[in-house]
């Protein structure tokens, strides 16, 4: 890899990603309630509000959970509970994941209302008449049915008011991480009344640990109408975002874990994500119900609750047909490269049984598949090479005459069939595949804690050994901005020993610029996923051997 092209490929990749950022990424959606729509909801008897003003003292999550009568739920993948006071889904787990490599903790996602990161969901019905009571976050319910919620046994949750009017939840999970919430009101007077069927999800800070970096969004977000919509945090934290829809889905979503609610599938609904002393994502029907007398009245929305495997993800927007579902892991605007980059990772995993065998394995397949293009590279920077004596004796004889060089070279390039700006063209086509498998490595959880052999642990994360106490053999740690790893000085050495076989720089002090070369990358991909360096420094070597080949097949004739 000729390192002046690399720096070529690498401006102008970074071009490429600001013009498109200008020009072809989707203007946002507006996040001001459009007036036609917020009219529509207006004039229907006054759509109620889903706010409601909470005084609450924050205690411990343990105390929390035992304050109030719960229903535990758990199967293979998640477990928890789900309070009796406001029936609503407040404390929850995944099973299968840890917080950290060194830990036997499992990963918390929810958590009451009444705990300092509360992260709970509810749903159910509201009405513009404030005569009729209706079940609040204040509300106990009555368990009716199973006193344990599994995917064989459903349960059963009613509520009945002063009017006479019963609030059912019958709700049922699957094997996976799927809540299925039928709601019904059962009304046993003679009077009419009209109700807004509602789901939301709350949030009470930004959570810790957020990575609040550009290549990821971590928010609120929906896909409405074909729609997808990202929200930061601190984006609602200014203004909230409303929009009307006919279909879709939303949700708030970490880096690895999502928690999303898909509302009712044969009525028109508005979302907002707002921010009152907390993180609100929610829908409300946009037109009523009505509840005859002595009838009844239902509907069904699902609920989401997911650490994002791709095959989980992308299975849920298949089985429920939830478009653009799989959005939810952000694939960025590669989606086209990054997704069959991850399965043909995962195929090689299935296969190798080791994900950075599999990153090596999908190296050789990239360097086999770039293999003709490359060979056209290394032969025209063999004949760079063999012309080497040749320009510098140009330089020399014109050096008082930049014009006369440059068409003196010009002539020599033609004669001899040489394009100098040959090389970076595989360079520019391998930049979009590189940044494509750092955004696999740093979103999917499939490599989350993922080991290779020796000290890497967790292929997501850097390598944690360190040149300067000599890769942990000296008894002292570094600070962090010297753990220079040993995957990525075999990447430094790796990419020095192949800048010897390209031409040198004619101009000595280009050439001492990109003697540091390899030593600045060094430093710069320490922080890197170790994944992505071992990915780097195999493609490296494989680089050498076939640029070795084509080098001592390529003959140039000698010019006079």
């Amino acid at each position: 890899m000729d390192t002046k092209n690399v720096i070529a490929a690498i401006s102008l990749s970074a071009a490429v990603i600001v013009l498109y950022s200008l020009f072809f990424v989707p203007e946002p959606v507006q996040r001001t309630e459009d007036l036609s729509e917020k009219n529509k909801i207006e004039k229907n008897s006054d759509t109620p509000s889903l706010d409601q003003k909470e005084q609450l003292v924050k205690i411990s999550r343990n105390e929390a959970i035992i304050q109030n009568e719960r229903v535990n739920f758990e199967n293979n993948n998640i477990k928890g509970s789900i309070s009796l006071k406001g029936a609503v889904i407040d404390d929850l787990t995944f099973k299968k994941y840890n917080t950290d490599l060194e830990s036997n903790e499992n990963v918390v996602l929810l958590n009451p209302r009444n705990v300092e990161d509360g992260y709970f969901i509810e749903s159910g019905f509201v009405t513009s008449d404030k005569n009729i009571d209706i079940p609040n976050s204040d509300a106990v319910w009555s368990l009716e049915r199973n006193n344990k919620l599994t995917e064989q046994s459903p349960i059963k949750l009613s509520w009945t008011n002063k009017q006479g009017i019963t609030f059912v939840k019958e709700i049922s999970l699957d094997n996976q991480f799927l809540f299925t919430v039928k709601q019904k009101i059962i009304n046993s007077t003679n009077k009419k009344f009209d109700f807004y069927s509602y789901g939301q999800i709350i949030r009470n800070k930004i959570p810790e640990g957020l990575s609040n970096f550009y290549i990821l969004h971590e928010g609120l977000l929906a896909a409405l109408d074909g729609d997808l919509i990202e929200e930061d945090y601190d984006d609602i934290q200014e203004q909230k975002f409303s929009k009307n829809a006919k279909k879709g889905w939303f949700g708030i979503g970490d880096k690895y874990w999502i928690s999303s609610i898909i509302p009712p599938r044969d009525k028109d609904f508005k979302i907002t994500f707002d921010y009152k002393d907390k993180f609100r994502a929610n829908y409300i029907a946009t037109e009523p119900i009505e509840l005859g007398g002595n009838s009844t009245i239902e509907d069904k929305m699902q609920i989401i609750i997911a650490a994002k495997r791709v095959d989980v993800v992308d299975g849920y927007a298949e089985q429920l047909d939830i478009d653009k579902f799989d959005l939810v892991i952000d694939w960025g605007f590669l989606y086209f490269i990054t997704k069959p980059l991850f399965y043909g990772i995962d195929y090689f995993f299935k296969l190798l049984g080791n994900y950075g065998l599999a990153i090596i394995a999908i190296t050789i397949c990239i360097r086999l598949a770039f293999f003709p293009l490359a060979n056209f590279s290394f032969r025209s920077m063999a004949k760079m090479k063999a012309l080497q004596p040749e320009m510098v004796r140009l330089k020399e004889l014109h050096k008082n005459d930049k014009m006369k060089l440059q068409q003196e070279m010009m002539a020599l390039y033609k004669k001899e069939k040489v394009n100098p700006m040959s090389g970076c063209l595989p360079i520019l086509v391998q930049i979009p595949v590189f940044f494509a498998l750092y955004k696999v490595l740093f979103v999917t959880i499939e490599m989350r804690q993922m080991p290779f052999y020796g000290w890497i642990h967790d292929l997501s994360e850097r390598d944690p050994t360190s040149l300067f106490n000599l890769f942990g053999l000296l008894p002292y740690d570094v600070p962090s901005f010297l753990v220079i790893g040993a995957w990525p000085v075999a990447m430094g050495v790796s990419m020095w020993i192949q800048q010897k076989l390209n031409p040198a720089p004619t101009d000595a002090m280009q050439a001492r610029i990109f003697q540091f070369f390899p030593l600045f990358l060094t430093v710069i991909l320490a922080p890197f996923p170790s994944g992505l360096v071992i990915y780097w420094t195999v493609n490296n070597i494989l680089t050498m051997a076939q640029q070795v080949f084509i080098m001592k097949r390529t003959t140039v004739k000698t010019v006079t």
